[in-house]
């Protein structure tokens, strides 16, 4: 769909043909990305009675609500739905627009919404941010930090230009791949197994397993199935640091992507797992072709680091 029939289909639900602006648009989607008007108000530095204004202002325009509002947050009403993934495809055009105008006389300008998971937030971008604002200091970068759904989810839905992610990724995506992360089994330092370079799956079988939750790190879940090996979960953890913390604690092992164990604690140890086990990791986009210039570039950029940082 071009975006003479998405604008077309917009205003195609008001009522008289009224003006609507980007800066509405792009407060709504910010509210619905930070999930309530007072983040929304800090993150775009205007009180939060002008974005409330603003919400209120486009439902009006639009003759229906766009929000919900209830003691778990703000959420977006069913036709709140219907209505944002034409505003992100219009914003999105809007910022390659002036990107290309930019182009045109010269200059560089534009941001890059980037959705990312910890470890690669931790290990990876402070570096390649720091690289690429040197590069390009007129460029702006936003991030957004979740699991690998979340990530898939603001891919499809243009939340991000692209997003950093786990292959193989549930969508067909645009993807370059990165880098093999190996996966390493966690044992408390007193277990009976931390002396060997590399742990078998049979000796592992039946020990107490942390296991992380659907979602944060599928891979455990593929190589586990790969292996044929039903874990003894005692567990379901959301978060790497409090399964790092549980196995410290002698309650479980678990197992846990090498990027993640970069600073681990001394009261832990890390063997390899027999066979070849890893988790890839690259950076997926619905198209490259249709990718702005400043998220070409910044991928561009992430390439040239990772390729040095790899030796």
């Amino acid at each position: 769909m071009n975006v003479y029939n998405i604008i077309h289909e917009v205003f195609s639900c008001i009522k008289g043909g009224i003006n609507m602006t980007l800066a509405k648009f792009g407060i709504l989607r910010t509210v619905v990305e930070a999930g309530s008007l007072t983040k929304a108000a800090e993150t775009l530095n205007l009180t939060q009675s002008g974005v409330s204004h603003a919400i209120a202002s486009l439902e009006s325009e639009m003759g229906f609500p766009l929000l919900k509002r209830d003691r778990a947050g703000i959420s977006l009403t069913d036709n709140g739905e219907r209505i944002l993934k034409y505003i992100r495809e219009i914003l999105h055009w809007d910022e390659l627009l002036k990107q290309e105008a930019a182009a045109i006389k010269g200059i560089e300008v534009g941001t890059v919404r980037i959705g990312t998971f910890t470890s690669v937030s931790t290990l990876w971008l402070p570096g390649i941010i720091k690289q690429f604002q040197h590069l390009h200091p007129s460029i702006e970068i936003k991030l957004l930090e979740g699991n690998y759904t979340d990530i898939d989810q603001w891919i499809l839905n243009g939340s991000v230009d692209f997003g950093f992610v786990s292959l193989p990724t549930s969508s067909p995506f645009d993807i370059i791949p990165l880098k093999k992360d190996r996966m390493l089994c966690i044992l408390p330092k007193d277990h009976a197994l931390c002396g060997q370079p590399k742990v078998r799956w049979q000796e592992i079988i039946d020990e107490p397993f942390i296991m992380p939750k659907v979602g944060c790190d599928n891979d455990v879940r593929r190589i586990l199935k790969e292996q044929g090996i039903t874990p003894n979960i005692k567990f379901e953890v959301a978060d790497d640091h409090a399964i790092i913390a549980m196995v410290q604690n002698g309650i479980g092992i678990s197992i846990l992507p090498e990027m993640i164990l970069f600073n681990k604690p001394g009261n832990i140890c890390t063997p390899e797992l027999e066979g070849d086990n890893y988790r890839s990791i690259g950076i997926a986009t619905v198209s490259l072709i249709k990718s702005s210039p400043a998220a070409i570039r910044f991928i561009k950029c992430v390439k040239t680091w990772i390729c040095k940082a790899q030796g």
